[in-house]
């Protein structure tokens, strides 16, 4: 094990002996100067996660959340110099963690809360004219063929609770008390604009978005998403995403 394999094993775990060859400048004594040390990146990787998972933390409290996230620190040091990116890995963590059990929706609202934070760092995409989507959606016969390019943020989540619900309602939003938890919500994650927003789609929107999103033409993306909802209506899907001015390109599905 090489001397930065010391010090990384000893900066995670406490029990670990100091690493080899630590000294201080001043004479002082290193055990207590590394402990502090140790403490410091510790606590700074917990309030980063903190940060960045903020309903997370309220639905657990503070002391549980912290010794959560104590636990995964231990585990798993920053991989970027860029603290918003720090955690990624946490709602699956949360998911397996027992002692979270008992708050069954609680990896998934780390799963919203952590996609919040990955649509608000992504590029900026300014929409299609409306000249340009008017003259592209006018064409009968060629848009089926057409794929419908999302702005970089547009990201979906699908839960067995309602995560959505209960997100807005810590937002004042909505009315924490008319929150069904139990109830299946999904919703679009995206950032057209300076603000990220969490918006609440059906199941059929939810399939209709999740066929463009793998580069599905809008005819497949249409014929998929009506095989499970046929009262899906793409007139309405459509003028969401335009309103939202989240579509920024139209191409035309290229065959090989």
């Amino acid at each position: 094990m090489s001397e930065q394999d010391d010090f990384v094993t000893a900066l995670l775990d406490p029990e670990a002996p100091l690493p080899r060859d630590l000294a201080t400048w001043n004479g002082s004594d290193p055990a207590t100067r590394f402990a502090v040390y140790r403490n410091n990146v510790t606590v700074s990787l917990i309030d980063a996660l903190a940060d960045t998972y903020p309903v997370t933390q309220t639905l657990v409290g503070e002391r549980f959340f912290r010794a959560m996230a104590r636990l995964f620190v231990q585990k798993t040091l920053p991989q970027s110099p860029v603290m918003s990116r720090y955690g990624a890995a946490f709602p699956a963590f949360i998911a397996d963690f027992e002692p979270a059990g008992s708050v069954p929706y609680l990896a998934d609202m780390a799963r919203l809360e952590q996609l919040r934070t990955q649509a608000c760092h992504c590029a900026d995409a300014a929409p299609l004219s409306t000249a340009r989507l008017t003259q592209l959606l006018s064409d009968t016969q060629t848009l089926p063929q057409q794929r419908v390019a999302l702005h970089p943020s547009a990201q979906l989540i699908r839960s067995d609770y309602a995560v959505v619900s209960l997100w807005a309602a810590h937002q004042d939003l909505a009315e924490l008390h008319r929150v069904n938890p139990c109830t299946p919500e999904q919703a679009l994650i995206v950032r057209p604009g300076l603000d990220v927003e969490v918006i609440p789609i059906d199941p059929a929107m939810y399939r209709f978005l999740e066929q463009l999103l793998g580069a599905a033409s809008l005819g497949r993306a249409l014929e998929d998403t009506c095989l499970t909802h046929p009262d899906f209506d793409l007139v309405a899907a459509l003028g969401l995403l335009i309103q939202r001015g989240l579509i920024v390109d139209l191409p035309l599905e290229t065959t090989t």
